[in-house]
């Protein structure tokens, strides 16, 4: 079945950084386009960042866009997630998803404070 697991969280300082990967298995992960989310608490799950099946695409939320870097490494069936700059708004749950399937790993946390 797929499978998706997130790792790499925890705790970072202001204008620190910080790379999250997302392990997939029981799919064809290199024709599949991956997204990173993220949910704070209290807030609705929000899309952070896209990117295609080879690479070639990406897209980032306003909030994020030229502090965080999608990226995929096919063989290895991971996804990453670069941040920097981090700031405090950033703290939340991440998650990756596979485009337009409902799977979800668990999450990996991230939280931002001095």
């Amino acid at each position: 079945q797929v499978q998706l697991v997130e790792s790499g969280g925890g705790l970072v300082q202001p204008g620190g950084s910080l790379r999250l990967s997302c392990v997939a298995s029981g799919f064809t992960f290199s024709s599949s386009g991956m997204r990173w989310y993220r949910q704070a608490p209290g807030k609705e799950r929000e899309l952070v960042a896209y990117i295609s099946s080879t690479g070639d695409s990406t897209t980032y939320a306003d909030t994020v866009k030229g502090r965080f870097t999608i990226s995929r490494d096919n063989a290895k069936n991971t996804v990453y997630l670069q941040m920097n700059n981090a700031k405090l708004e950033d703290t939340a749950v991440y998650y990756c998803k596979r485009n337009l399937y409902p799977n979800w790993g668990q999450g990996t946390q991230v939280t931002v404070s001095s």
